[in-house]
């Protein structure tokens, strides 16, 4: 039970949004659907529903995350950091026998008890250096990968990986110490570790700069 809690936990202090919900995942317990006729039923009533009248493809398309997003600047150096994840619950946290496993106020780190198997991948989707460097590694092939968007448009994005899109908001960002992107987080024993890669600057923004720095030093 401790280790369903703990990635509750872990799950309340590591946030994301996706264009549809706000989870990376699922946690905690789970229960199989005891009544296969009522899955059944379910099954055929959504083969009924002509999805393309209920979802606005252009809506979902032109997304660009949630209102509580945060622009983070573009890496200037490779840099690795650690984060402490010591956490202090904001609610009563179940046993799931009536109880409490840890109450409100209480301080831990969820890290101790139970392993964060995601690797996250944070990126700015409105920088094409960035989502070429995603769509080109190793991180866009890998299933233990969730990425993060802190702006860019959602159908824009799909487009050029091959993997699902989420965005990252901005309790995410501030509770792992995110100060650059692209990020690379993943846990390291205790601790969250972040990876800042720092990417050569595109051709047509390094002519830009270059134009900039000659007309700023004459």
């Amino acid at each position: 039970m401790i280790r369903r809690s703990g990635l509750a936990v872990i799950a309340m202090a590591i946030g994301a949004t996706s264009v549809q919900a706000k989870v990376l995942g699922t946690f905690g317990m789970t229960y199989r659907i005891s009544e296969r006729d009522a899955l059944t039923e379910i099954e055929e009533r959504s083969r009924q529903v002509d999805w393309n009248k209920v979802l606005d493809k252009r809506k979902v398309e032109n997304y660009q995350g949630p209102p509580d997003r945060m622009n983070l600047p573009r890496a200037k150096r490779s840099r690795i950091f650690p984060v402490d994840m010591t956490y202090t619950t904001e609610i009563d946290v179940p046993d799931g026998k009536g109880g409490i496993l840890y109450p409100k106020g209480y301080t831990f780190n969820p890290l101790d008890y139970v392993t964060y198997p995601k690797t996250l991948v944070v990126i700015n989707g409105n920088d094409p250096d960035q989502v070429k460097w995603l769509a080109a590694s190793e991180y866009d092939k890998r299933l233990d990968v969730t990425l993060l968007l802190t702006e860019g448009s959602f159908g824009t994005v799909t487009k050029r990986v091959s993997r699902p899109v989420f965005y990252a908001d901005r309790r995410l960002i501030e509770r792992l110490k995110l100060k650059a992107v692209p990020s690379v987080i993943k846990q390291n024993r205790r601790l969250m570790e972040v990876t800042e890669v720092a990417l050569p600057v595109g051709k047509a923004k390094a002519a830009s700069r270059l134009s900039h720095d000659k007309k700023g030093n004459p």
